[in-house]
């Protein structure tokens, strides 16, 4: 399995929607600028004009998973390295969780979003079935004890299997880890997806890649406006 998430370092760093592929021994994934008229399950598409219509490959071989410039005019990059230089076809780099590969580079500054490089952080065989841990339920809670008026406390606190009263004296109060300030009610609050929970105005500035989204504390990626569509059943399940 490999995933495929935007690499967002700076305010002008190209997001595009997450990519997740299960990739058999021998399967070779292309990437490029390709046309819709090409769409297929192992062409990977970026729509920037900086990317080579063949750009680069990625495959997986004895469960390991490489890549290669396929003759680009304006290169890849694995973690800052060049590949090969231009229009020339490069050996195969063995990737690793975690590397920086880089499509091209920013044309005239990366104004218009259309000429700006992509960026990508690679995830490699990450189990992403999402699963409520027991960081996640205290966050919940602690929001619930923020949000939730008085008198529903106690339908919830059944439903999640709290004890109201001793959570109600043990449960540490969280910081915001940007200004280290208490997070407190009637405060305006940003919960990531990955449950981290800052302020608001704090949080702000991070937003300038909207929807996409690199949590400061445990550097997940998320898509902001993912789907929210779960019922209230489900939440308490």
């Amino acid at each position: 399995n490999i995933r495929l998430v935007p690499h967002l370092n700076s305010p002008r760093s190209l997001v595009f929607s997450v990519i997740e592929k299960d990739v058999a021994n021998g399967t070779m994934l292309k990437m490029g600028r390709f046309t819709d008229k090409y769409m297929s399950p192992t062409r990977i598409t970026f729509k920037s004009k900086v990317v080579s219509r063949g750009h680069a490959e990625i495959w997986a071989e004895n469960n390991k998973f490489y890549i290669r410039d396929t003759k680009s005019s304006s290169g890849t990059f694995l973690n800052q390295a060049r590949l090969s230089p231009p229009n020339q076809e490069s050996r195969a780099f063995q990737l690793s969780h975690g590397d920086i590969v880089q499509l091209g580079v920013d044309y005239q500054g990366g104004a218009e979003e259309i000429y700006r490089c992509v960026k990508m952080r690679i995830e490699l065989n990450c189990n992403r079935i999402e699963k409520r841990n027991a960081y996640s339920l205290s966050t919940f809670q602690t929001l619930r004890n923020l949000t939730t008026p008085p008198n529903n406390l106690s339908l919830l606190d059944t439903a999640m299997g709290y004890d109201g009263d001793a959570k109600a004296t043990t449960a540490p109060i969280d910081e915001c880890c940007i200004c280290l300030y208490a997070i407190a009610p009637l405060q305006a609050l940003f919960v990531a997806p990955c449950s981290h929970t800052f302020h608001y105005k704090c949080v702000r500035p991070l937003l300038s890649n909207h929807p996409g989204f690199l949590c400061p504390l445990c550097r997940s990626y998320a898509d902001l406006e993912a789907s929210v569509a779960i019922e209230t059943s489900e939440v308490i399940q």
